[in-house]
């Protein structure tokens, strides 16, 4: 059964966006990008963008899962926290109003399960990213790589979401 998975990274400038489809660990394709705002734009449009596309992608590629990297806040810049708190709201809104199961996985667990090392740096994940795609080219920005991290992790364990979690409704949509 071919299974599809968005990973989101979370970002009010930049928020990534990955999409892995296979089985089991075969990957059979893949996609990248992410959402851009203007930061001379009011937060509440910023959002609102994101929201839309999400939306918007959510609907047109009717994902198996969505995963979604957990929301952490630096104790130096405890504003940033609140700032990406918001911006997952809208994303797990856009899962929830598309009937997407939403998983969260938090930024080292994610770190270790790709790369072995929960601080890995952003360019030891992304190398890890692309050996696991097969992909011989950058995937730029980071954003876009951590997000393809996240949509892998979400199809190795798939079947483990599927069996482990009653409340999560999984179901192949053809």
């Amino acid at each position: 059964m071919m299974i599809k998975v968005i990973g989101i990274d979370p970002g009010l400038a930049a928020t990534g966006i990955g999409i892995v489809s296979g089985q089991n660990n075969l990957i059979s394709s893949y996609a990248f990008g992410a959402v851009k705002t203007d930061p001379h734009a009011s937060q509440p449009t910023r959002l609102d963008k994101i929201y839309t596309r999400l939306h918007h992608l959510l609907g047109e590629e009717k994902p198996d899962l969505l995963i979604i990297e957990d929301v952490f806040s630096l104790d130096k810049f405890p504003q940033s926290g609140i700032v990406l708190g918001k911006v997952c709201g809208v994303i797990l809104l856009a899962g929830h109003q598309t009937n997407t199961p939403v998983r969260e996985i938090a930024v080292r667990e994610a770190k270790q399960v790709l790369t072995g090392n929960g601080n890995a740096t952003k360019t030891q994940l992304e190398k890890a990213v692309r050996k696991s795609l097969g992909c011989n080219t950058p995937i730029r920005p980071f954003h876009a790589s951590d997000a393809l991290g996240l949509a892998l992790i979400g199809l190795f364990r798939y079947a483990t979401y599927k069996q482990g979690m009653g409340r999560l409704r999984l179901s192949h949509r053809g």
